[in-house]
């Protein structure tokens, strides 16, 4: 009998329950990989991983390293650490998830690790980083995708980037979505002053390029009588963005701001709202996106690159930063009924396409082959 595979996944705050897109990634894909028999081990970063989830959750194990809490230096000091353990312990993979974490891939290499590198988005595009950020984004970006055994994309926009910027071929295994049970109960919509099927949702971190600025205009431009705004999430370094964001929020009675929300929390917050808007300029592949339509939401998004891969047809996009349009889209979103027949149809549209079990699968694919095992 052969020996499970020995994977390290780095480049992650955390999971369950930790807020992010990469974190929600790997929760849906660590236990799945567990059970297709690889022997998975997360390391984590030390202040955000929740005491009570212990040391293996649904098969995954993890190691909590110590990490600044800085928005410039936490991933990169936090990777140099995290290499330094698997040199130390040996796995067959380290999975490095995110082209800032990349940066540690050379070192990773000159250690003789075997490395697979996840490219997630091209993020020296965000608005929130300086001089110094966008450097060390974009050489992990080349010592990742060139230093690499494996590389993996999640859209085929990025596999572009890495073919014409990198010169190298990738593999692409995109984000997925696990279809949940339609929530029943509304307290956490009491909570918050909501009336299911009465309110536009976003959920993501506070940061600039989602673009909640722009909901915000659009949603008072939009005048959708008796309807609410729900901004669903928090920012892990709070700044003035996110104070000015809360501040637009506090001056209207029609804009609610939940914090960051999780578990049957979230699942009410999704489940009963009447539309799902996405107005922002930077995505990798937007696994909120998926989750809404996963609730059979209609959905709303800005047309730049990384939505319109989702594959929804026209009328689910507007022109990134036209508040006029993505008003009007969400007065006509308004007056349609979303029927339980229109609902079904768009969680059997987007579970047939974002499959977490197949995406596990092509994943482990890279592995054995950047691995070498399938070669001896």
């Amino acid at each position: 009998m052969s020996k499970p595979l020995r994977v390290m996944m780095l480049g992650l705050r955390g999971f369950p329950g930790v807020q992010g897109g990469v974190e929600t990634h790997a929760e849906h894909l660590c236990p799945r990989l567990a059970a297709l028999g690889c022997d998975v081990t997360v390391l984590a970063r030390k202040p955000y991983q929740l005491p009570d989830t212990g040391p293996v959750w649904r098969g995954v194990k993890f190691v909590s390293l110590w990490a600044p809490k800085s928005k410039g230096l936490e991933a990169i000091a936090h990777s140099m650490l995290g290499v330094l353990y698997a040199a130390w312990r040996r796995p067959d993979i380290l999975h490095i998830q995110a082209i800032g974490p990349a940066i540690v891939t050379l070192p990773a290499r000159l250690l003789g690790l075997r490395v697979v590198v996840t490219h997630h988005g091209p993020d020296y595009d965000r608005q929130k980083w300086g001089g110094f950020a966008r450097w060390a984004l974009r050489t992990g970006e080349r010592w990742g995708m060139r230093l690499s055994q494996g590389r993996i994309v999640i859209s085929r926009v990025i596999a572009a980037i890495v073919r014409d910027k990198h010169g190298r071929d990738s593999t692409l295994v995109p984000n997925g979505v696990v279809l949940p049970a339609l929530p029943e109960a509304t307290d956490t919509l009491q909570k918050f002053g909501l009336e299911a099927g009465k309110y536009v949702v976003l959920v993501s971190r506070l940061v600039p390029e989602k673009r909640h600025l722009d909901l915000i205009d659009a949603f008072e431009r939009a005048a959708l009588p008796g309807w609410k705004l729900a901004i669903v999430g928090g920012s892990d370094h709070p700044d003035e963005y996110q104070r000015a964001v809360l501040a637009r929020a506090e001056a209207s009675p029609a804009i609610v701001c939940t914090g960051s929300q999780g578990g049957a929390a979230l699942a009410q917050l999704y489940g009963h709202a009447g539309m799902f808007v996405l107005p922002s300029s930077h995505e990798g592949l937007p696994i909120a996106l998926l989750e809404a339509l996963s609730y059979g939401l209609p959905v709303i998004a800005s047309d730049i690159p990384a939505n319109l891969e989702v594959g929804l047809s026209q009328e689910h996009y507007t022109p990134l930063g036209d508040v006029a349009a993505l008003a009007e889209r969400m007065k006509a979103f308004a007056a349609q009924p979303n029927s339980d027949q229109l609902r079904a149809q768009r969680r059997q549209w987007v579970s047939g396409r974002y499959d977490w079990d197949a995406i596990a699968a092509a994943t482990l694919d890279v592995y054995r082959q950047a691995s070498g095992l399938d070669k001896r």
